[in-house]
């Protein structure tokens, strides 16, 4: 039976199931405690003041954020203990200093001596001990200085020798996205925790401050056996999940709280095609299923009340036409969905879809409970 909370809800609007969404939350808290590390929750995906006292543990952080526009929303809200999680530039730097002047103590992330002058310089002109976290790469994914380049050294020495204040190491598993199951996932959390304590050990050897290491990405995450010399782990996406992380095991269909309501515009019967009016400015562009085992096109099909439709994808997105078909090679009968039949989309990508909106329609845990409203922000 349809949810009457949603009728009024006009189309394409992008919802979000509590129920699903605490239970989530919890799991990861959960092992976090079990392996004896601070969580730090990357906000990047929610970019939510409401979403974030969800999996803020004290209300006030700590808190990892991709963008100085997070930063500023977040740190607007009380937030204080923040996180900067992309390699800094020098003109950004005036920006930290502001939101340090306000009371909020901003991180930031360098891997080279040119960012490490920058901030030293930064430091000095802004009279603000700037934190900061040299970046660690343990898979050749993206950014990041290994144990062993002597690069790793001379930027710990800039931050050091300034008035900037060297916190620590941190890395970014990227890698583990390509990989599928548990036991791939910690081999890459075992990679990813070696480079960051081998990289701490080598500061520490050198004379040079790393009292905090960490660690991050959300399957590596759920996966970590033994976190040994980590001090606190990074996730973002696990609040809501998606069909990325459902395809490579690291979560199921049924863990994902966020998705995309919309409606049924047409049909091209001869295509086997019924036409919704969520295109890819209300799902994104993101096809990060297409390379894995399954390809779920822009979308898995469910009815108004979540429950998957076997068989229906969104094959195809133009601007604001979705067009919802057949999954290629299945053969069992599908559904007549008439005219103005509500359905909902889940995501390749949380991050990705959720920034296509302004908001958030929250369906509460309590079955009797009203609609919330959680507004979200974008920007850099």
């Amino acid at each position: 039976m349809s949810d009457p909370r949603l009728s009024a809800l006009q189309t394409p609007c992008l919802l979000v199931d509590e129920m699903r969404m605490k239970r989530n939350i919890k799991r990861l808290s959960d092992r976090a405690m079990r392996l004896g590390v601070s969580l730090r929750p990357h906000l990047k995906t929610t970019k939510s003041i409401e979403a974030a006292r969800y999996v803020l543990a004290d209300g006030d952080g700590p808190a990892t954020v991709s963008t100085l526009a997070e930063a500023e929303a977040f740190a607007g809200a009380g937030i204080t203990d923040i996180l900067y999680a992309v390699g800094i530039t020098a003109d950004k730097l005036e920006r930290v200093a502001t939101l340090h002047r306000a009371g909020c103590n901003v991180t930031v992330v360098l891997d080279n001596a040119v960012q490490a002058q920058a901030v030293a310089q930064a430091s000095q002109a802004f009279g603000i001990a700037i934190p900061v976290m040299i970046e660690i790469d343990s898979d050749g994914h993206r950014s990041g200085l290994t144990s062993g380049d002597p690069a790793l050294l001379e930027v710990g020495r800039i931050v050091d020798a300034s008035d900037a204040v060297l916190c620590g190491v941190l890395c970014h598993a990227g890698g583990s996205y390509d990989s599928v199951g548990l036991e791939a996932h910690a081999r890459c959390a075992e990679q990813e925790r070696c480079a960051v304590v081998d990289a701490a050990t080598a500061l520490r050897a050198a004379g040079l401050p790393c009292p905090v290491v960490s660690v991050g990405s959300t399957p590596t995450a759920h996966a970590a056996q033994d976190l040994t010399g980590v001090t606190e782990l990074r996730a973002g996406v696990f609040v809501f999940f998606d069909l990325v992380m459902a395809g490579i095991e690291v979560c199921q269909i049924d863990d994902i709280a966020l998705s995309v309501l919309t409606t049924v515009i047409g049909h091209q019967t001869a295509r086997d095609w019924t036409i919704c009016d969520a295109g890819w400015m209300a799902m994104s562009r993101d096809r990060g299923t297409a390379n894995q085992t399954v390809d779920q096109g822009y979308g898995i099909v469910c009815d108004e009340d979540g429950v998957v439709i076997p068989g229906l994808i969104v094959r195809q997105a133009n601007q604001e036409h979705g067009v919802i078909g057949r999954r290629p090679g299945f053969q069992g009968e599908l559904p007549v969905m008439q005219v103005g039949t509500r359905l909902r989309i889940l995501p390749n990508h949380a991050c990705a879809t959720a920034a296509q909106h302004q908001r958030y329609h929250v369906i509460p845990d309590a079955s009797d409970g009203p609609l919330q409203v959680w507004q979200r922000f974008g920007g850099w």
